[in-house]
Protein backbone atom coordinates (compact mmCIF):
# COMPACT_ATOMS: atom_id res chain seq x y z
CA UNK A 1 0.00 0.00 0.00
CA UNK A 2 1.53 3.55 -1.06
CA UNK A 3 1.42 6.85 1.14
CA UNK A 4 1.13 8.76 -2.31
CA UNK A 5 -2.72 8.07 -1.92
CA UNK A 6 -3.10 8.73 1.96
CA UNK A 7 -5.40 11.51 0.90
CA UNK A 8 -7.51 9.66 -1.32
CA UNK A 9 -7.52 6.77 0.49
CA UNK A 10 -8.46 9.03 3.86
CA UNK A 11 -11.60 10.69 1.59
CA UNK A 12 -12.42 6.90 0.36
CA UNK A 13 -13.19 5.59 3.51
CA UNK A 14 -14.58 7.96 5.42
CA UNK A 15 -17.62 8.48 2.19
CA UNK A 16 -17.53 4.61 1.90
CA UNK A 17 -18.31 4.21 5.52
CA UNK A 18 -20.98 7.20 6.17
CA UNK A 19 -23.14 5.64 3.16
CA UNK A 20 -22.26 2.24 4.65
CA UNK A 21 -24.11 3.83 7.22
CA UNK A 22 -27.06 4.96 5.88
CA UNK A 23 -27.69 1.15 4.71
CA UNK A 24 -28.26 -0.05 8.24
CA UNK A 25 -30.28 3.05 9.02
CA UNK A 26 -32.08 2.49 6.20
CA UNK A 27 -33.76 -0.41 8.42
CA UNK A 28 -35.66 2.16 10.31
CA UNK A 29 -36.75 4.45 6.93
CA UNK A 30 -40.46 3.53 6.86
CA UNK A 31 -40.24 1.03 9.08
CA UNK A 32 -43.36 -1.32 8.44
CA UNK A 33 -44.87 -3.24 11.56
CA UNK A 34 -42.73 -6.29 10.15
CA UNK A 35 -39.81 -7.15 7.56
CA UNK A 36 -40.94 -10.99 7.67
CA UNK A 37 -42.02 -10.85 3.80
CA UNK A 38 -40.79 -10.74 0.82
CA UNK A 39 -43.10 -7.54 -0.07
CA UNK A 40 -41.25 -6.02 2.73
CA UNK A 41 -37.61 -7.36 2.97
CA UNK A 42 -36.81 -7.60 -0.75
CA UNK A 43 -40.07 -5.11 -2.77
CA UNK A 44 -39.55 -1.94 0.11
CA UNK A 45 -43.20 -2.40 0.96
CA UNK A 46 -44.26 -2.13 -2.76
CA UNK A 47 -44.35 1.83 -1.19
CA UNK A 48 -41.22 3.77 -3.37
CA UNK A 49 -42.62 6.84 -5.16
CA UNK A 50 -41.44 8.55 -8.05
CA UNK A 51 -38.02 10.34 -6.72
CA UNK A 52 -37.26 7.15 -4.67
CA UNK A 53 -37.90 4.79 -7.41
CA UNK A 54 -35.74 7.30 -9.78
CA UNK A 55 -32.93 7.06 -7.78
CA UNK A 56 -33.28 3.09 -7.07
CA UNK A 57 -33.65 2.40 -10.93
CA UNK A 58 -30.65 4.59 -11.95
CA UNK A 59 -28.31 3.37 -9.44
CA UNK A 60 -29.28 -0.55 -10.40
CA UNK A 61 -28.67 0.43 -13.99
CA UNK A 62 -26.03 2.45 -13.76
CA UNK A 63 -23.43 0.44 -11.87
CA UNK A 64 -19.73 0.70 -11.03
CA UNK A 65 -18.79 -1.78 -14.12
CA UNK A 66 -20.44 0.96 -16.40
CA UNK A 67 -18.39 3.68 -14.80
CA UNK A 68 -15.17 1.63 -15.53
CA UNK A 69 -16.36 -0.22 -18.85
CA UNK A 70 -17.58 1.74 -21.05
CA UNK A 71 -14.67 4.37 -20.99
CA UNK A 72 -12.64 1.32 -20.88
CA UNK A 73 -13.95 -0.23 -24.08
CA UNK A 74 -13.59 3.32 -25.47
CA UNK A 75 -10.30 3.80 -24.33
CA UNK A 76 -8.94 0.54 -26.43
CA UNK A 77 -12.14 0.45 -29.27
CA UNK A 78 -13.07 4.09 -29.76
CA UNK A 79 -16.38 4.53 -31.44
CA UNK A 80 -18.12 1.14 -30.48
CA UNK A 81 -17.93 1.99 -27.03
CA UNK A 82 -20.57 4.19 -27.48
CA UNK A 83 -23.15 1.30 -27.73
CA UNK A 84 -24.29 2.21 -24.86
CA UNK A 85 -25.67 5.12 -25.20
CA UNK A 86 -28.42 4.28 -27.35
CA UNK A 87 -29.52 1.53 -26.25
CA UNK A 88 -30.23 3.32 -23.22
CA UNK A 89 -32.17 5.54 -24.54
CA UNK A 90 -34.21 3.54 -26.55
CA UNK A 91 -34.74 1.16 -23.94
CA UNK A 92 -37.46 3.25 -22.35
CA UNK A 93 -39.91 3.62 -24.58
CA UNK A 94 -39.69 0.01 -25.58
CA UNK A 95 -40.44 -1.07 -22.32
CA UNK A 96 -42.80 1.91 -21.02
CA UNK A 97 -45.97 -0.29 -22.26
CA UNK A 98 -44.42 -3.90 -21.05
CA UNK A 99 -43.53 -2.54 -17.66
CA UNK A 100 -46.28 -0.63 -16.70
CA UNK A 101 -48.48 -4.06 -17.91
CA UNK A 102 -46.22 -6.23 -15.44
CA UNK A 103 -46.45 -3.68 -12.29
CA UNK A 104 -50.47 -3.94 -12.44
CA UNK A 105 -50.79 -7.46 -12.85
CA UNK A 106 -47.76 -8.19 -10.44
CA UNK A 107 -49.86 -5.70 -7.70
CA UNK A 108 -52.56 -7.44 -7.88
CA UNK A 109 -51.52 -11.06 -8.03
CA UNK A 110 -48.56 -10.41 -5.43
CA UNK A 111 -46.08 -11.70 -8.03
CA UNK A 112 -42.44 -11.01 -6.87
CA UNK A 113 -40.24 -12.24 -9.82
CA UNK A 114 -40.78 -12.28 -13.28
CA UNK A 115 -40.72 -16.24 -12.85
CA UNK A 116 -44.09 -16.03 -10.66
CA UNK A 117 -46.09 -14.07 -13.48
CA UNK A 118 -44.42 -16.83 -16.05
CA UNK A 119 -45.82 -19.78 -13.74
CA UNK A 120 -49.47 -18.15 -13.29
CA UNK A 121 -49.31 -16.78 -17.06
CA UNK A 122 -48.84 -20.25 -18.76
CA UNK A 123 -49.53 -22.63 -15.68
CA UNK A 124 -46.25 -24.39 -16.21
CA UNK A 125 -43.99 -24.47 -13.00
CA UNK A 126 -41.14 -25.87 -15.23
CA UNK A 127 -41.27 -22.92 -17.02
CA UNK A 128 -41.24 -21.08 -14.34
CA UNK A 129 -38.10 -23.18 -13.13
CA UNK A 130 -36.16 -22.29 -15.92
CA UNK A 131 -36.82 -18.71 -16.21
CA UNK A 132 -35.99 -18.50 -12.52
CA UNK A 133 -32.20 -20.34 -13.11
CA UNK A 134 -31.77 -18.46 -16.05
CA UNK A 135 -32.08 -14.91 -14.13
CA UNK A 136 -29.73 -16.59 -11.26
CA UNK A 137 -27.64 -17.40 -13.89
CA UNK A 138 -27.09 -14.25 -15.63
CA UNK A 139 -27.48 -11.96 -12.41
CA UNK A 140 -24.39 -13.71 -10.35
CA UNK A 141 -21.49 -12.21 -12.40
CA UNK A 142 -23.06 -9.15 -13.09
CA UNK A 143 -22.49 -8.78 -9.00
CA UNK A 144 -19.36 -10.18 -9.54
CA UNK A 145 -18.54 -7.63 -12.12
CA UNK A 146 -19.24 -4.76 -9.50
CA UNK A 147 -16.27 -5.90 -7.36
CA UNK A 148 -14.31 -5.06 -10.87
CA UNK A 149 -15.06 -1.53 -10.14
CA UNK A 150 -13.72 -1.57 -6.43
CA UNK A 151 -10.75 -3.23 -7.80
CA UNK A 152 -10.25 -0.65 -10.06
CA UNK A 153 -10.27 1.80 -7.78
CA UNK A 154 -8.04 0.16 -5.34
CA UNK A 155 -5.25 -0.54 -7.83
CA UNK A 156 -5.11 3.04 -8.85
CA UNK A 157 -4.76 3.36 -5.15
CA UNK A 158 -1.95 1.53 -4.71
CA UNK A 159 -3.91 -1.44 -3.14
CA UNK A 160 -3.20 -4.68 -3.55
CA UNK A 161 -4.57 -7.58 -2.17
CA UNK A 162 -8.78 -9.03 -1.79
CA UNK A 163 -9.18 -8.28 1.94
CA UNK A 164 -10.58 -4.38 1.22
CA UNK A 165 -13.20 -6.38 -1.38
CA UNK A 166 -13.99 -8.73 1.06
CA UNK A 167 -14.50 -6.44 3.92
CA UNK A 168 -16.51 -4.00 1.51
CA UNK A 169 -19.06 -7.11 0.71
CA UNK A 170 -19.51 -8.41 4.19
CA UNK A 171 -20.57 -4.76 5.18
CA UNK A 172 -23.09 -4.45 2.05
CA UNK A 173 -24.11 -8.79 3.36
CA UNK A 174 -24.58 -7.64 6.63
CA UNK A 175 -26.86 -4.21 5.72
CA UNK A 176 -28.78 -5.82 2.90
CA UNK A 177 -29.36 -9.00 5.20
CA UNK A 178 -31.13 -6.40 7.66
CA UNK A 179 -32.90 -3.53 6.19
CA UNK A 180 -33.64 -5.59 2.48
CA UNK A 181 -34.64 -3.32 -0.76
CA UNK A 182 -34.48 -0.01 1.77
CA UNK A 183 -30.87 0.08 2.01
CA UNK A 184 -29.81 0.22 -1.61
CA UNK A 185 -33.12 2.74 -1.89
CA UNK A 186 -31.49 5.03 0.61
CA UNK A 187 -28.21 4.57 -0.72
CA UNK A 188 -28.55 5.43 -4.02
CA UNK A 189 -29.69 9.20 -3.39
CA UNK A 190 -25.88 9.49 -1.81
CA UNK A 191 -24.34 7.53 -5.12
CA UNK A 192 -26.12 9.15 -7.99
CA UNK A 193 -25.35 12.70 -6.86
CA UNK A 194 -21.59 11.52 -5.81
CA UNK A 195 -21.58 9.95 -9.93
CA UNK A 196 -23.46 13.43 -11.17
CA UNK A 197 -20.97 15.56 -9.47
CA UNK A 198 -17.80 14.15 -9.89
CA UNK A 199 -18.71 13.56 -13.99
CA UNK A 200 -19.83 17.62 -14.34
CA UNK A 201 -16.54 18.51 -12.78
CA UNK A 202 -14.72 16.16 -15.20
CA UNK A 203 -16.23 17.34 -18.68
CA UNK A 204 -15.78 20.75 -17.45
CA UNK A 205 -12.10 20.62 -16.21
CA UNK A 206 -9.79 18.12 -17.58
CA UNK A 207 -10.50 18.64 -21.04
CA UNK A 208 -9.60 22.32 -20.40
CA UNK A 209 -6.46 20.94 -18.75
CA UNK A 210 -5.99 18.51 -21.35
CA UNK A 211 -5.78 22.00 -24.50
CA UNK A 212 -9.58 21.38 -25.53
CA UNK A 213 -12.06 19.14 -26.63
CA UNK A 214 -10.10 19.46 -30.50
CA UNK A 215 -6.78 18.37 -28.83
CA UNK A 216 -9.19 15.24 -27.17
CA UNK A 217 -10.22 13.53 -29.96
CA UNK A 218 -7.28 14.43 -32.11
CA UNK A 219 -5.08 12.45 -29.59
CA UNK A 220 -7.91 9.67 -29.76
CA UNK A 221 -7.75 9.55 -33.22
CA UNK A 222 -3.96 9.99 -33.52
CA UNK A 223 -3.76 6.35 -31.31
CA UNK A 224 -6.42 4.29 -33.40
CA UNK A 225 -4.62 5.08 -36.21
CA UNK A 226 -1.33 3.61 -35.13
CA UNK A 227 -3.60 0.27 -33.93
CA UNK A 228 -3.13 -2.90 -36.71
CA UNK A 229 -7.07 -3.22 -35.47
CA UNK A 230 -9.06 -2.29 -38.59
CA UNK A 231 -12.37 -1.22 -36.64
CA UNK A 232 -11.21 0.79 -33.81
CA UNK A 233 -11.45 4.68 -34.10
CA UNK A 234 -13.10 7.55 -33.32
CA UNK A 235 -16.21 6.97 -36.06
CA UNK A 236 -17.40 3.16 -36.76
CA UNK A 237 -16.85 1.87 -40.30
CA UNK A 238 -18.76 -0.37 -42.28
CA UNK A 239 -18.06 -3.65 -41.02
CA UNK A 240 -19.40 -2.94 -37.37
CA UNK A 241 -22.37 -0.55 -38.02
CA UNK A 242 -24.56 -3.45 -37.70
CA UNK A 243 -23.38 -4.99 -34.91
CA UNK A 244 -23.34 -1.92 -33.02
CA UNK A 245 -26.88 -0.95 -33.98
CA UNK A 246 -27.92 -4.51 -32.99
CA UNK A 247 -25.90 -4.35 -30.07
CA UNK A 248 -27.42 -1.24 -28.30
CA UNK A 249 -30.85 -2.85 -29.38
CA UNK A 250 -30.44 -6.34 -27.95
CA UNK A 251 -28.78 -4.78 -24.60
CA UNK A 252 -32.19 -2.78 -24.69
CA UNK A 253 -33.99 -5.24 -25.00
CA UNK A 254 -31.92 -7.30 -22.10
CA UNK A 255 -32.00 -4.59 -19.55
CA UNK A 256 -35.29 -5.19 -18.04
CA UNK A 257 -35.38 -9.07 -18.50
CA UNK A 258 -32.72 -8.81 -15.45
CA UNK A 259 -34.52 -9.58 -12.14
CA UNK A 260 -32.99 -7.18 -10.18
CA UNK A 261 -34.47 -4.27 -13.21
CA UNK A 262 -37.71 -5.68 -12.47
CA UNK A 263 -37.12 -5.88 -8.43
CA UNK A 264 -36.62 -1.80 -9.13
CA UNK A 265 -39.81 -1.33 -10.68
CA UNK A 266 -42.15 -3.35 -8.37
CA UNK A 267 -40.88 -1.55 -5.70
CA UNK A 268 -43.14 1.59 -7.29
CA UNK A 269 -46.19 2.49 -5.55
CA UNK A 270 -48.48 2.70 -8.25
CA UNK A 271 -48.45 3.21 -11.93
CA UNK A 272 -48.12 6.76 -12.39
CA UNK A 273 -44.73 5.94 -10.82
CA UNK A 274 -43.42 3.75 -13.65
CA UNK A 275 -44.57 6.08 -16.14
CA UNK A 276 -42.85 9.36 -15.05
CA UNK A 277 -40.04 6.79 -14.06
CA UNK A 278 -39.58 5.25 -18.06
CA UNK A 279 -39.98 9.31 -19.02
CA UNK A 280 -37.82 10.78 -16.70
CA UNK A 281 -34.59 8.07 -17.00
CA UNK A 282 -33.13 9.17 -20.06
CA UNK A 283 -31.44 11.79 -18.13
CA UNK A 284 -28.86 8.90 -16.74
CA UNK A 285 -28.14 8.72 -20.92
CA UNK A 286 -26.47 12.02 -20.77
CA UNK A 287 -24.28 10.95 -18.18
CA UNK A 288 -23.32 8.19 -19.78
CA UNK A 289 -22.58 9.83 -22.94
CA UNK A 290 -20.15 12.23 -20.75
CA UNK A 291 -18.72 9.14 -18.73
CA UNK A 292 -17.77 7.33 -22.21
CA UNK A 293 -15.87 10.49 -23.27
CA UNK A 294 -13.63 10.14 -20.40
CA UNK A 295 -11.82 6.99 -22.17
CA UNK A 296 -10.85 9.53 -25.07
CA UNK A 297 -9.75 11.93 -21.96
CA UNK A 298 -7.70 8.77 -20.71
CA UNK A 299 -6.17 8.50 -24.24
CA UNK A 300 -5.06 12.41 -24.69
CA UNK A 301 -3.86 12.62 -20.65
CA UNK A 302 -1.84 9.28 -21.42
CA UNK A 303 -2.91 7.14 -19.16
CA UNK A 304 -1.26 4.25 -18.71
CA UNK A 305 -3.25 1.08 -17.56
CA UNK A 306 -2.20 -1.10 -13.83
CA UNK A 307 -0.15 -4.00 -15.49
CA UNK A 308 -1.54 -7.21 -13.18
CA UNK A 309 0.54 -10.13 -14.01
CA UNK A 310 1.82 -8.39 -17.43
CA UNK A 311 -1.49 -8.21 -18.72
CA UNK A 312 -2.85 -4.14 -18.95
CA UNK A 313 -6.19 -3.84 -16.66
CA UNK A 314 -7.74 -1.04 -19.07
CA UNK A 315 -10.47 -0.90 -16.16
CA UNK A 316 -8.23 0.83 -14.21
CA UNK A 317 -7.92 3.61 -16.81
CA UNK A 318 -11.02 6.24 -15.30
CA UNK A 319 -9.37 5.98 -11.80
CA UNK A 320 -5.88 6.88 -13.16
CA UNK A 321 -7.19 9.71 -15.11
CA UNK A 322 -9.12 10.75 -11.99
CA UNK A 323 -5.77 10.80 -10.22
CA UNK A 324 -3.32 12.25 -12.99
CA UNK A 325 -6.19 15.37 -12.85
CA UNK A 326 -7.91 16.11 -9.90
CA UNK A 327 -7.02 17.57 -6.46
CA UNK A 328 -5.83 13.87 -4.54
CA UNK A 329 -8.86 14.82 -2.11
CA UNK A 330 -11.15 15.39 -4.70
CA UNK A 331 -10.00 12.02 -6.58
CA UNK A 332 -10.97 10.32 -3.16
CA UNK A 333 -14.17 11.80 -3.69
CA UNK A 334 -14.35 10.38 -7.58
CA UNK A 335 -12.87 6.76 -6.32
CA UNK A 336 -15.90 7.01 -3.51
CA UNK A 337 -18.59 7.33 -6.54
CA UNK A 338 -17.17 4.59 -8.04
CA UNK A 339 -17.15 1.76 -4.85
CA UNK A 340 -20.19 3.36 -3.66
CA UNK A 341 -21.57 3.08 -7.25
CA UNK A 342 -21.04 -1.07 -6.61
CA UNK A 343 -22.70 -1.24 -3.44
CA UNK A 344 -26.41 -0.04 -4.97
CA UNK A 345 -26.70 -2.66 -7.80
CA UNK A 346 -24.61 -5.49 -5.86
CA UNK A 347 -27.51 -4.83 -2.93
CA UNK A 348 -30.74 -5.12 -5.74
CA UNK A 349 -28.93 -8.23 -7.43
CA UNK A 350 -28.56 -9.85 -4.50
CA UNK A 351 -32.14 -9.62 -3.33
CA UNK A 352 -33.27 -10.31 -7.09
CA UNK A 353 -31.55 -13.68 -7.38
CA UNK A 354 -32.73 -14.21 -3.89
CA UNK A 355 -36.35 -14.01 -4.28
CA UNK A 356 -35.78 -15.84 -6.99
CA UNK A 357 -34.94 -19.11 -5.48
CA UNK A 358 -37.32 -18.41 -2.63
CA UNK A 359 -40.33 -18.14 -4.72
CA UNK A 360 -39.76 -20.44 -7.88
CA UNK A 361 -37.29 -22.73 -6.22
CA UNK A 362 -37.43 -23.30 -2.42
CA UNK A 363 -42.03 -23.07 -2.40
CA UNK A 364 -42.32 -24.19 -5.66
CA UNK A 365 -40.22 -27.73 -5.02
CA UNK A 366 -38.91 -27.74 -1.62
CA UNK A 367 -41.36 -26.50 0.61
CA UNK A 368 -44.90 -25.23 -0.67
CA UNK A 369 -46.48 -24.60 2.43
CA UNK A 370 -43.40 -22.03 3.22
CA UNK A 371 -44.94 -18.97 5.35
CA UNK A 372 -44.09 -15.33 4.61
CA UNK A 373 -41.59 -15.28 7.27
CA UNK A 374 -40.37 -18.72 6.38
CA UNK A 375 -39.83 -17.07 2.75
CA UNK A 376 -38.45 -14.31 3.92
CA UNK A 377 -35.76 -15.89 6.27
CA UNK A 378 -34.54 -18.07 2.83
CA UNK A 379 -34.70 -15.18 1.20
CA UNK A 380 -31.99 -13.00 3.40
CA UNK A 381 -30.21 -16.56 3.90
CA UNK A 382 -29.49 -16.76 -0.23
CA UNK A 383 -28.91 -13.14 -0.65
CA UNK A 384 -25.61 -14.15 1.36
CA UNK A 385 -24.68 -16.98 -0.07
CA UNK A 386 -24.82 -15.11 -3.89
CA UNK A 387 -22.40 -12.53 -2.52
CA UNK A 388 -19.93 -14.78 -1.38
CA UNK A 389 -20.32 -16.57 -4.82
CA UNK A 390 -20.17 -13.05 -5.96
CA UNK A 391 -16.60 -12.92 -4.10
CA UNK A 392 -15.43 -16.15 -5.07
CA UNK A 393 -15.37 -15.52 -8.68
CA UNK A 394 -13.10 -12.44 -7.99
CA UNK A 395 -10.87 -14.23 -5.82
CA UNK A 396 -10.70 -17.94 -8.00
CA UNK A 397 -11.35 -16.94 -11.42
CA UNK A 398 -9.26 -14.22 -13.85
CA UNK A 399 -11.38 -11.06 -14.03
CA UNK A 400 -10.95 -11.19 -17.34
CA UNK A 401 -13.67 -14.76 -16.87
CA UNK A 402 -15.28 -13.09 -14.92
CA UNK A 403 -16.19 -10.39 -18.30
CA UNK A 404 -16.73 -12.85 -20.47
CA UNK A 405 -19.27 -14.59 -18.37
CA UNK A 406 -20.88 -10.83 -18.38
CA UNK A 407 -21.10 -11.47 -21.86
CA UNK A 408 -22.82 -14.47 -22.06
CA UNK A 409 -24.73 -13.45 -19.43
CA UNK A 410 -26.21 -10.83 -21.66
CA UNK A 411 -27.20 -13.31 -24.64
CA UNK A 412 -28.67 -15.92 -21.39
CA UNK A 413 -31.21 -13.72 -19.97
CA UNK A 414 -32.41 -12.33 -23.78
CA UNK A 415 -33.65 -16.04 -23.50
CA UNK A 416 -36.18 -15.41 -21.38
CA UNK A 417 -37.72 -12.13 -23.61
CA UNK A 418 -40.35 -14.43 -25.08
CA UNK A 419 -42.09 -16.26 -21.77
CA UNK A 420 -41.50 -12.96 -20.02
CA UNK A 421 -42.28 -9.77 -22.32
CA UNK A 422 -44.10 -11.27 -25.41
CA UNK A 423 -46.43 -13.10 -22.35
CA UNK A 424 -47.50 -9.83 -21.08
CA UNK A 425 -49.05 -9.40 -24.57
CA UNK A 426 -50.31 -12.60 -25.35
CA UNK A 427 -50.78 -16.14 -24.30
CA UNK A 428 -50.13 -17.65 -27.54
CA UNK A 429 -47.25 -19.27 -27.18
CA UNK A 430 -47.83 -22.97 -26.26
CA UNK A 431 -45.74 -23.52 -23.00
CA UNK A 432 -43.60 -26.60 -24.33
CA UNK A 433 -42.85 -24.33 -27.28
CA UNK A 434 -41.31 -21.65 -25.04
CA UNK A 435 -39.27 -24.33 -23.18
CA UNK A 436 -37.90 -25.12 -26.48
CA UNK A 437 -37.39 -22.22 -28.27
CA UNK A 438 -35.26 -21.29 -24.70
CA UNK A 439 -33.19 -24.30 -25.14
CA UNK A 440 -32.65 -23.84 -28.73
CA UNK A 441 -31.56 -20.00 -28.10
CA UNK A 442 -29.38 -20.86 -25.39
CA UNK A 443 -27.91 -23.42 -27.44
CA UNK A 444 -27.57 -21.55 -30.75
CA UNK A 445 -26.05 -18.48 -28.49
CA UNK A 446 -23.39 -20.30 -26.61
CA UNK A 447 -22.03 -22.27 -29.97
CA UNK A 448 -21.79 -18.91 -31.50
CA UNK A 449 -19.70 -17.46 -28.59
CA UNK A 450 -17.58 -20.16 -28.65
CA UNK A 451 -16.85 -20.20 -32.17
CA UNK A 452 -15.72 -16.00 -32.01
CA UNK A 453 -11.69 -15.71 -31.43
CA UNK A 454 -10.11 -12.64 -30.06
CA UNK A 455 -6.15 -12.71 -31.34
CA UNK A 456 -5.47 -9.45 -29.39
CA UNK A 457 -6.16 -11.18 -26.05
CA UNK A 458 -4.88 -14.39 -27.40
CA UNK A 459 -8.23 -16.17 -27.08
CA UNK A 460 -9.27 -18.52 -29.76
CA UNK A 461 -13.14 -19.16 -28.01
CA UNK A 462 -15.28 -16.66 -26.09
CA UNK A 463 -13.28 -13.57 -27.45
CA UNK A 464 -15.86 -11.25 -28.11
CA UNK A 465 -20.05 -11.09 -28.80
CA UNK A 466 -19.49 -9.84 -33.00
CA UNK A 467 -20.22 -12.96 -35.08
CA UNK A 468 -19.22 -12.81 -38.07
CA UNK A 469 -22.25 -13.20 -41.10
CA UNK A 470 -19.42 -14.92 -43.38
CA UNK A 471 -19.95 -17.73 -40.97
CA UNK A 472 -23.41 -18.01 -42.19
CA UNK A 473 -22.33 -17.62 -45.63
CA UNK A 474 -22.84 -14.35 -46.43
CA UNK A 475 -20.31 -12.82 -48.49
CA UNK A 476 -19.99 -9.80 -46.27
CA UNK A 477 -17.21 -8.67 -43.69
CA UNK A 478 -19.91 -7.28 -41.22
CA UNK A 479 -20.68 -9.19 -37.98
CA UNK A 480 -23.68 -8.72 -35.63
CA UNK A 481 -24.66 -9.34 -32.10
CA UNK A 482 -24.90 -12.64 -31.35
CA UNK A 483 -27.72 -11.95 -28.28
CA UNK A 484 -29.72 -11.22 -31.41
CA UNK A 485 -29.15 -14.21 -33.79
CA UNK A 486 -29.67 -16.15 -30.42
CA UNK A 487 -33.22 -14.40 -29.70
CA UNK A 488 -33.86 -15.30 -33.40
CA UNK A 489 -33.39 -18.71 -33.08
CA UNK A 490 -35.49 -18.73 -30.09
CA UNK A 491 -38.35 -16.96 -31.55
CA UNK A 492 -38.56 -19.05 -34.69
CA UNK A 493 -38.47 -22.27 -33.08
CA UNK A 494 -41.32 -21.22 -30.14
CA UNK A 495 -43.49 -20.23 -32.99
CA UNK A 496 -42.98 -23.45 -34.70
CA UNK A 497 -43.77 -25.12 -32.11
CA UNK A 498 -46.79 -23.54 -30.88
CA UNK A 499 -48.41 -23.79 -34.39
CA UNK A 500 -47.50 -27.94 -34.77
CA UNK A 501 -49.02 -28.40 -31.51
CA UNK A 502 -51.74 -25.97 -32.61
CA UNK A 503 -52.46 -28.20 -35.94
CA UNK A 504 -52.10 -31.15 -34.08
CA UNK A 505 -54.87 -29.94 -31.70
CA UNK A 506 -56.96 -29.20 -34.65
CA UNK A 507 -56.57 -32.58 -36.84
CA UNK A 508 -57.92 -34.08 -33.02
CA UNK A 509 -60.92 -31.76 -33.24
CA UNK A 510 -59.79 -29.68 -29.98
CA UNK A 511 -60.69 -25.32 -30.76
CA UNK A 512 -57.11 -24.21 -30.65
CA UNK A 513 -58.79 -20.50 -29.92
CA UNK A 514 -58.04 -18.85 -26.41
CA UNK A 515 -60.18 -16.83 -24.14
CA UNK A 516 -59.50 -13.78 -21.98
CA UNK A 517 -55.93 -13.40 -24.56
CA UNK A 518 -54.68 -10.50 -22.84
CA UNK A 519 -53.86 -8.85 -19.47
CA UNK A 520 -56.47 -5.86 -18.41
CA UNK A 521 -54.78 -2.99 -15.97
CA UNK A 522 -55.87 -2.89 -12.73
CA UNK A 523 -58.42 -1.02 -13.20
CA UNK A 524 -60.11 -3.10 -14.92
CA UNK A 525 -62.83 -4.89 -12.83
CA UNK A 526 -61.89 -8.34 -14.70
CA UNK A 527 -58.00 -8.25 -13.61
CA UNK A 528 -59.21 -9.65 -9.99
CA UNK A 529 -60.92 -12.66 -11.68
CA UNK A 530 -58.24 -12.96 -14.40
CA UNK A 531 -57.92 -16.40 -14.99
CA UNK A 532 -53.89 -16.38 -15.63
CA UNK A 533 -53.13 -20.49 -14.82
CA UNK A 534 -54.41 -21.15 -17.87
CA UNK A 535 -52.27 -22.74 -20.89
CA UNK A 536 -52.97 -23.81 -24.37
Amino acid sequence: MSTDHLTEMIVFGVLFLLVSGMGFVAARWRRPTTMDSLDEWGLGGRSFGSWVTWFLIGGDLYTAYTFVAVPALVFGAGAAGFYAVPYTIVVYPLVFLVLIRLWSVSHVHGFVTPADFVRARFGSPTLALVIAITGIVATMPYIALQLVGIEAVLKAMGVNGHLPIIIAFAVLAAYTYQSGLRAPALIAFAKDGLIYLVIIVAVLYIPGKLGGWGHVFDAAQAKFDKTPAPSDGILLDGSNQLNYAMLALGSALALFLYPHSITGVLAGKNRDVIKRNMAALPAYSFVLGLIALLGFMAIAAGVKPVSTDGKPDTNTVVPLLFDHMFPSWFAGVAYAAIGIGALVPAAIMSIAAANLFTRNIYKEYIRPDATEKQEATVSKLVSLVVKVGAVACILLLDPEFSIDLQLIGGVIILQTLPAVALGLITRWFHRGALVAGWAAGMLAGLWMLYEIPNPAKHKVHFGGSAYRLSELGLDTTMTVYVGMLALAVNLVVAVAVTVALRLARVADGVDATRAADYLADENDPKVKDLDLAGST
